[in-house]
């Protein structure tokens, strides 16, 4: 009983070391939505652009790449790969931003939360 309590003088180090990770943290999550990443689909005909947070902030359609601009079923298709890849890559980015966070804290790969 007595060895769990033990590492108790260690908890007011512990509470400081959560609240500078938790402090990390937003820091880096108002980083990432200021960040953006683009992909598009169809050779560039529809591209997409969301910020770290997964938002779609812009969506171009290149009208000259149409081959049909009444085929509004192949447009929504694009728009919809379009705003999935680019979605991706800004998972990939976050999940990149946790690790090198996680590695600067001390922490083993894993231990933070995904994006």
């Amino acid at each position: 009983m007595f060895d769990a309590l033990k590492n108790l003088g260690n908890l007011p180090d512990l509470m400081r070391r959560a609240q500078e990770m938790q402090g990390k943290m937003q820091a880096m999550q108002a980083e990432l939505g200021r960040r953006t990443v683009s992909a598009d689909a169809a050779a560039g005909m529809v591209t997409a652009t969301v910020n770290g947070k997964l938002e779609l902030v812009r969506l171009k359609i290149d009208k000259a790449k149409l081959a049909d601009p009444g085929d509004t079923e192949m447009l929504e298709d694009l728009i919809v790969a379009a705003v999935a890849a680019a979605q991706a890559k800004a998972g990939d980015m976050m999940q990149a931003e946790m690790q090198r966070l996680a590695g600067e804290m001390g922490l083993p790969p894993g231990m933070l939360p995904r994006g």
